[in-house]
């Protein structure tokens, strides 16, 4: 094979901290190399010094690009070169068109005036190249995440790329388009486009990638070969430790049923005749983590945000109890005010403020615990936060940072803390790892059983069977907006999750 890429001995350092530190990576021609680490480990700032986002002397090292020494002034350098990357916060505008967007910059113009027809036949060209068949002319708003992902790498084709980088790109991904994403990305390595990837999803990478390169604390760790790889070697290399339990160890003694929904029903917000959960049923106990399994668009989630001061659908229908006492959850502040918490599974878009700083979105759920005679006390603002920040480890310089500035393991305990602080009797956690790193979720997992130990009840929703199966003291299976079946902790299988899905039905919950 051809050495495409070379990265020799990158350090970056920014006010005070040493992003990258000594970093080498070596990138093949027509490979599809995977780069894993920790949240904060340095894999985007690496990937930002190679795409000219941080240009040639804002750090220390050498890159050399098909045999020649690179030195990019900015992204657009790159772009010439056929260096191409497509963040994890796609950069598309919304109230453009799909060809508009895919070129935007280097727009086809013959004479300084825009040819239309022979933009939008040529964005046809590269959608289909893609496996889209939107027309050009859609409005990029109109469509999924799904679809958008694969607009940004329709665009990158038609910029003639050579080196394809890909930050986390099914993180926000549903398993269907995310089995596409990963198709396609074996189409364009058969075309001879290289590729690097950064994904937290080691069981994606194992699927693709023909070659790792695992970065801990800014420094290289480890590469290796497709035959190397293996989940455990790649979870020591990146936490620095062994991973043998992935979950911290529990013996929970679940006490009284704390909450108790009964026959919980409610319709679609814009489709009156399409009832989205029908007659559900479940029970938290204290001290008891209870999962909720099913496939994307089981109803999971708007099971758990229509119980949340139905803050999802219209027509609900169904009793709440909290403690044996039937309970007012027609708003989220009077679900809160009976003890209900909610963690988003979108913690940047509804969980979180992320340019305000630690200390105003620990305290936000909560005004009131902070404020005197309707005046806030930034001093007890500021010690609440500040009390969170160690409890839970929030790693941050102080609860003045900005959450945009954090790590998703990071910002998810910010979310925690927030609902924490509103001292809820149950929390539900709506997938509570998603987007984060195998060292942080480890942090994560750690925080539910000390809750679960001081007495309150989680309910946990996951797409990632293993992880329900780990925490969980029962799991509900949902499809179709039914709860189809129930399983203890020790019958539970993935084997008997899935039958239950498929056949839809099993023991009555």
């Amino acid at each position: 094979m051809t050495t495409l890429l070379e990265m020799r001995g990158i350090t970056k350092t920014f006010p005070g901290v040493r992003a990258l530190d000594n970093v080498t990576l070596t990138v093949e021609q027509g490979e599809i190399h995977a780069i894993c680490g920790e949240n904060g480990a340095g894999k985007s700032t690496l990937m930002k010094v190679l795409s000219g986002v941080y240009p040639h002397g804002s750090y220390e090292g050498e890159i050399v690009y098909d045999g020649t020494p690179l030195h990019l002034r900015d992204i657009r350098d790159s772009e010439a070169r056929g260096i191409i990357i497509i963040h994890q916060e796609l950069a598309l505008v919304p109230l453009l068109s799909i060809a508009e967007n895919m070129f935007l910059g280097h727009e086809v113009a013959e004479r300084g005036i825009i040819n239309w027809q022979k933009a939008f036949k040529q964005a046809e060209g590269w959608l289909k190249k893609v496996g889209l068949d939107e027309p050009p002319g859609t409005m990029v708003g109109k469509l999924g995440v799904g679809k958008q992902q694969l607009i940004e790498i329709a665009k990158a084709l038609a910029k003639d790329v050579r080196l394809l980088i890909l930050d986390e790109p099914t993180a926000a991904l549903q398993e269907n388009d995310s089995a596409k994403l990963l198709d396609l990305m074996l189409e364009l390595k058969a075309q001879g486009v290289t590729q690097i990837i950064i994904s937290h999803k080691l069981n994606e990478i194992a699927r693709v990638a023909d070659r790792i390169t695992v970065i801990r604390d800014g420094a290289t760790v480890s590469t290796m070969g497709r035959q190397q790889i293996s989940e455990d070697r790649i979870i020591k290399d990146m936490v620095g430790r062994d991973m043998a339990h992935r979950y911290p160890e529990r013996h929970p003694q679940p006490g009284e049923v704390l909450l108790e929904v009964r026959n919980w029903s409610c319709w679609h917000p814009d489709q009156a005749d399409r009832q989205m959960i029908k007659d559900a049923s479940l029970t938290v106990r204290k001290g008891e983590i209870v999962g909720i399994a099913g496939l994307m668009g089981a109803g999971r989630t708007e099971l758990a945000m229509s119980i949340f001061g139905r803050s999802y659908g219209k027509g609900h229908r169904g009793e709440v109890r909290m403690g044996g006492r039937p309970i007012d959850v027609s708003t989220v502040a009077k679900a809160v005010a009976a003890g209900i918490s909610y963690v988003t599974e979108d913690r940047k878009a509804l969980g979180l403020i992320l340019e305000e700083p630690v200390v105003r979105n620990v305290t936000l759920a909560n005004l009131p615990g902070v404020s005197a005679r309707g005046v806030l006390d930034k001093r007890r603002e500021a010690r609440v936060a500040e009390d969170y920040r160690r409890q839970l480890a929030i790693r941050t310089p102080g609860v003045q940072q900005k959450v945009v500035n954090l790590s998703g393991g990071n910002q998810q305990k910010v979310v925690l803390s927030k609902w924490l602080f509103t001292n809820p009797q149950v929390l539900i956690l709506d997938e509570p790892t998603r987007g984060i790193d195998v060292g942080a979720k480890f942090e994560i997992y750690t925080i539910m059983k000390d809750l679960a130990e001081q007495g309150r009840g989680i309910v946990m929703i996951s797409s990632e069977m293993p992880e329900l199966l780990g925490m969980c003291d029962r799991i509900y299976v949902m499809n179709e907006g039914r709860i189809v079946g129930e399983l203890a902790r020790g019958e539970a299988s993935q084997e008997k999750i899935m039958g239950m899905i498929l056949k839809g039905e099993g023991k009555a919950a």
